[in-house]
């Protein structure tokens, strides 16, 4: 389970940068629309992937509600999928 969080926040993170800083410039500033379509989708899926593995994760570990929310506020901000990769979702620091 911990292996498989783990690739979808990294995953997700991509997406998510991806889908606003190469995709939304392209389609506003050069009017191609394909490659947002495209990305949009992919973001989504992976957006909806993250939030189901995260609940299923934090109820698995029996974590507090505090960690599922920074779990879920990280879906919505640049980065933070990364960041929580980084502390919450390391070997090391599952354990508590």
């Amino acid at each position: 389970m911990l292996k498989l969080f783990r690739i979808t926040a990294i995953l997700e993170g991509i997406s998510y940068l991806s889908l606003f800083a190469f995709t939304m410039p392209l389609k506003y500033w050069a009017g191609i629309l394909e490659p947002n379509k495209y990305v949009g989708y992919a973001h989504g899926i992976l957006f909806i992937a993250y939030v189901v593995v995260a609940f299923l994760f934090w109820y698995d570990r029996k974590w507090s509600i505090k960690r599922l929310l920074i779990l879920m506020v990280a879906s919505l901000l640049p980065f933070a999928t990364f960041y929580v990769d980084e502390k919450y979702l390391k070997p090391s620091a599952v354990i508590s």
